[in-house]
């Protein structure tokens, strides 16, 4: 695992977003094509702003497809995932070749069994995600599934993981928080050949300290990522304070 610590969250997310961006490049010289997850969330606005800033991709060879998506929250909603990346990322990329939103409104087992076929078909060249405070990635809470083989699924969110959401102030209260989601599993994720990590804020420097400094387990679902064949986890000051001398040493 690659690990780059920036003085700023704006640094941050400029040096995520360039790594991102050539990847996507590499990607459709060799290919033709790219075939993208993008990530949601705070820790993702300063990266997502940065690739969409960067020069030369063709993004009508780029597929993306996104983590997660609450279970029964309309598109209009301000936390709705969709809604995010519909504003954020898909209306600013209009020759996009295609976006495969994940829609939680309708019956969950047969938006998986969707997904899961359309996933399939496109291997993911270029992951963008983070890790969130209970350490989860996508929406898989500890302890997160490590062996399932389905691309999405559902999951019951853990109170942590909904504290998180209402803390960011996506929700008013935590009761309007949803308690189930639709997630890229963990082996989808790790099926990535390359992973962008965006992890900002002293919020996650207690989780980041969990997914490097502890053998890999489903306790500490992002730890998985010491597995990956090339992972980049981007941290800025805060998010990396708890660090130990020894994992500094070896940066």
């Amino acid at each position: 695992m690659d690990i780059h610590i920036s003085n700023k969250l704006s640094e941050l997310g400029k040096a995520a977003g360039e790594a991102a961006a050539q990847l996507i490049r590499e990607a459709i010289a060799t290919n033709g094509y790219a075939n993208v997850i993008l990530a949601t969330g705070v820790s993702q606005f300063d990266t997502l702003k940065q690739l969409l800033a960067e020069k030369e991709i063709d993004w009508s060879k780029v597929i993306m497809f996104h983590l997660d998506e609450y279970i029964g929250l309309p598109i209009t909603h301000p936390a709705s995932f969709r809604k995010y990346l519909k504003e954020r990322f898909i209306e600013k990329v209009p020759d996009l070749k295609a976006a495969y939103l994940i829609n939680g409104e309708g019956d969950p087992i047969s938006e998986c069994k969707r997904l899961n076929e359309l996933i399939s078909k496109h291997p993911i060249d270029v992951a963008l995600v983070g890790i969130g405070e209970n350490g989860h990635l996508a929406f898989n809470d500890p302890p997160a599934d490590f062996d399932t083989e389905e691309p999405y699924l559902v999951v019951n969110l853990d109170e942590d993981c909904r504290k998180q959401q209402l803390g960011e102030g996506w929700f008013p209260t935590l009761n309007d928080v949803p308690a189930q989601a639709i997630s890229m599993s963990i082996k989808q994720i790790m099926k990535s050949k390359h992973i962008i990590c965006s992890v900002p804020d002293k919020r996650k420097a207690v989780a980041v300290k969990n997914t490097l400094e502890h053998p890999v387990t489903n306790i500490y679902p992002a730890s998985i990522l010491q597995n990956h064949t090339d992972c980049r986890l981007y941290l800025d000051t805060q998010s990396a304070a708890l660090l130990s001398k020894n994992m500094f040493a070896s940066l």
